[in-house]
């Protein structure tokens, strides 16, 4: 058996996996993030540990673990975990969404060498703006600082002991030259480190160390169990969803939303805000768009309604021409493909008319333009989508994935009942890494059905976004 965790900003979700790849049990513990200034986003790393200490605890409640070979880590990316000599947390880990360091990232990102090396802009929510932050703002922390961690990668320290981090997730620090798979050492000394800082760098499918005998011990496990690098979460959801060769591609819609396509070579485009990392797997590559404001968006208007998210959508009925109204998503910052922290969300042409439902549906509407947005930039690239799967808690919502698959003129498949996300992708990591077993094995699931376009309401949602386009620009000259 083989054990995938997922390291999220809400919750840590842990699953076992057979050799048939088949699920034979999960666990989820939640998490919470702690905001104590404005565009600020940290989280404890003992409150990761603690999660996983759950999560362990109830997969062993629900079946013996003495058959498992491999343990797989996916996580959120871009969190600044800042270890002292002794391994001990300097400060609570700065996450992905946090965005403080939006001044130090446009000063990286001023020098050309960071978009040429890594391939992608510097932005706000990377790591390497953040250390720059706590080296100006806590220099008597900076100077006690002796390694980085990605989040996973402070999961992989406490299971193993070992500094490790693994293509995908290292992709995303700024940092790492993403063509060599290599930590950059001009990049590195531009943020005051170096390579004894970073850790030690290995493929996603390969072992990064061996499970610590007391924790093994502790639920069960044999002694021999290894540590898979794993990938960074949407890496990891990508192996989870079979999404690893061109023209492959998902849609996720989780708190963030983000639109990831699959790519055989190296190909980056930085000026188009596209990310261009590393895949999970050696000598592949993906490109995403990412909007920092997905279900997060939907959760927000759903609590100034006061009605459940779910509620909301499921009120909605049969798709209709986009409201009046316009909702731009961006609540805190936008990335793909404006690079913008500081610009804000609105709403745009509210009227007596709009109700509750037209409300959501702008709602709807607004995160499906800005994945559109996402889109056209990846094919700015190059990266073209013949296929496109559908995961994340938004996906539950059909009126929804309609407005996206109308909105992008693209059919939109949603795989059949389980979770193929992270945590999944993470296990089969695993599998890879104990059995020597390759990309064959990550094979996308069983289309439950697709949603297709509506022909007769595309005209409509491309005007709708053609207003959306001119709202963005008014919105960028308030902010």
């Amino acid at each position: 058996m083989f054990i995938g965790l997922d390291l999220g900003t809400s919750a840590l979700k842990g699953i076992v996996i057979d050799e048939d790849q088949r699920v034979r049990a999960e666990a989820t513990a939640p998490l919470s993030v702690s905001r104590p200034a404005d565009g600020w986003s940290e989280q404890s790393p003992a409150d990761w540990i603690a999660a996983a200490e759950a999560v362990f605890d109830a997969l062993a409640a629900a079946l013996p673990l003495d058959a498992v070979r491999a343990i797989g880590l996916s996580g959120q990316m871009h969190g600044a975990t800042l270890l002292d000599a002794a391994d001990e947390v300097l400060r609570p880990s700065i996450l992905w969404n946090d965005t403080r360091a939006h001044r130090e990232a446009a000063a990286l990102d001023a020098n050309p060498a960071f978009r040429r090396v890594t391939g992608n802009i510097v932005f706000p929510g990377f790591t390497a703006p953040k250390i720059n932050w706590v080296r100006d703002h806590e220099p008597r922390l900076f100077e006690r600082l002796a390694k980085v961690l990605l989040p996973k990668d402070y999961l992989r320290l406490w299971l193993t002991g070992a500094h490790v981090a693994e293509m995908s997730d290292a992709a995303g620090t700024s940092w790492l030259d993403t063509g060599r798979r290599d930590w950059s050492d001009d990049l590195l000394a531009a943020c005051g480190l170096d390579r004894s800082h970073m850790p030690d760098l290995i493929e996603g499918s390969e072992v990064s160390g061996q499970m610590r005998a007391g924790l093994a011990d502790r639920w069960g496990l044999p002694r021999d169990v290894v540590v898979a690098g794993g990938g960074g979460d949407n890496a990891a959801s990508a192996i989870g969803v079979g999404v690893v060769r061109a023209g492959q591609a998902f849609v996720s819609l989780g708190t963030s939303g983000v639109l990831f396509a699959a790519n055989d070579g190296y190909a980056p485009n930085a000026a188009t805000a596209v990310h261009t990392f590393c895949h999970a797997l050696p000598e592949t590559w993906h490109q995403m768009g990412v909007i920092l404001s997905a279900t997060d968006a939907l959760n927000w208007f759903a609590a100034l309604a006061g009605e459940a998210a779910s509620q909301l959508t499921a009120d909605l009925g049969a798709l209709v021409a986009p409201s009046r109204t316009l909702f731009l998503p961006y609540l805190g910052g936008e990335r793909t493909p404006l690079n913008d922290a500081t610009i804000r969300g609105a709403f745009v042409g509210l009227e007596h008319a709009t109700d509750r439902a037209a409300a959501t549906r702008a709602v709807l509407e607004g995160v499906a333009f800005a994945l559109r947005d996402c889109r056209d930039a990846l094919a700015a690239t190059g990266t073209s989508i013949e296929t496109l799967l559908a995961v994340g808690g938004g996906s539950r919502s059909d009126y929804w994935l309609q407005v996206i698959a109308t909105a992008l003129d693209t059919p939109v498949t949603l795989p059949v009942a389980g979770d193929f996300g992270g945590a999944f992708g993470a296990a089969r990591l695993a599998l890879m890494a104990a059995t020597g077993a390759g990309a064959e094995i990550a094979t996308p699931p069983e289309a439950a059905r697709t949603i297709l376009p509506d022909a007769g309401l595309t005209a409509a949602f491309d005007a709708a976004h053609s207003r959306y386009r001119a709202a963005q620009s008014a919105i960028k000259g308030l902010t």
